[in-house]
């Protein structure tokens, strides 16, 4: 007879593996939500500075309406390709490090939003992205089905919506706007479900300590573009200008 006190030795190792995946997990939301910390108060910094009496103070029009708001707003872009390149030759703290001063970075460009809507409708948008971003990882890490082929199907929608909005630079259309707005919703919210599940299947309890935290770090990257993308798209969809 089995005595129950005791695991065998495929239960410790589950177990042990349960935990070090619930670690690693954790590690991602915690770079992630200090990101998104960084990107509010960068943000809501800039736009104190900017603005005073309704009109743009001296630095508002430095960073929104000289040559360096074209600076402000591809710094993010660049950082994010330079921080996927070079990950697999840096330090995880160096790594860490980037992902925080990009986080910044897309705060002073997110900033500008500030001065497009209003704060009431700011507020309503992130806890609208907030709560469907946590319902929406939480079932990307317990479901058991399988979001590859899912992912890969978004994946190819975030090309079709990119050339969808240059084309609309052109064209200006209200209709093709809002349907664009709706479907980078969409995608975004997938797109959250998936990586989350990528995320926990790149773990493996053998990795050492330094290529865990890299990966912590990349997923945290992820799910933080995830969250600002559906944040700005619902932003456009709910915000009151």
């Amino acid at each position: 007879m089995n005595d129950n006190r005791f695991m065998s030795g495929s239960q410790a190792q589950a177990t042990q593996i349960d935990l070090g995946l619930r670690s690693y997990m954790l590690g991602v939301y915690n770079h992630m939500t200090t990101a998104l910390a960084l990107t509010g108060l960068m943000a809501l910094g800039l736009n104190f500075l900017s603005v005073s009496n309704g009109a743009l103070t001296s630095i508002g029009e430095l960073f929104f309406v000289s040559p360096l708001k074209w600076v402000v707003i591809l710094a993010p872009l660049g950082m994010v390709f330079y921080i996927s390149a070079r990950l697999n030759k840096i330090s995880s703290s160096k790594a860490r490090n980037l992902f925080y001063i990009y986080s910044g970075l897309m705060g002073l460009s997110l900033s500008s939003l500030l001065l497009i809507y209003t704060g009431a409708s700011v507020a309503r948008a992130f806890f609208v992205t907030a709560a469907a971003f946590a319902a929406l990882s939480i079932y990307g890490y317990t479901t058991k089905k399988s979001l590859s082929g899912l992912g890969s199907f978004l994946i190819m929608g975030v090309f079709g919506l990119i050339i969808a909005q240059i084309v609309n630079m052109f064209l200006g259309s209200t209709q093709l706007d809002f349907m664009i707005t709706i479907i980078g919703v969409l995608i975004f919210a997938g797109l959250t479900a998936y990586d989350t599940q990528k995320i926990k299947n790149m773990y493996l309890a053998g990795d050492d300590a330094e290529t865990a935290r890299k990966k912590s770090i990349m997923g945290a990257l992820n799910l933080y573009l995830d969250f600002i993308l559906m944040f700005q798209f619902l932003l456009a969809l709910l915000g009151n200008r």
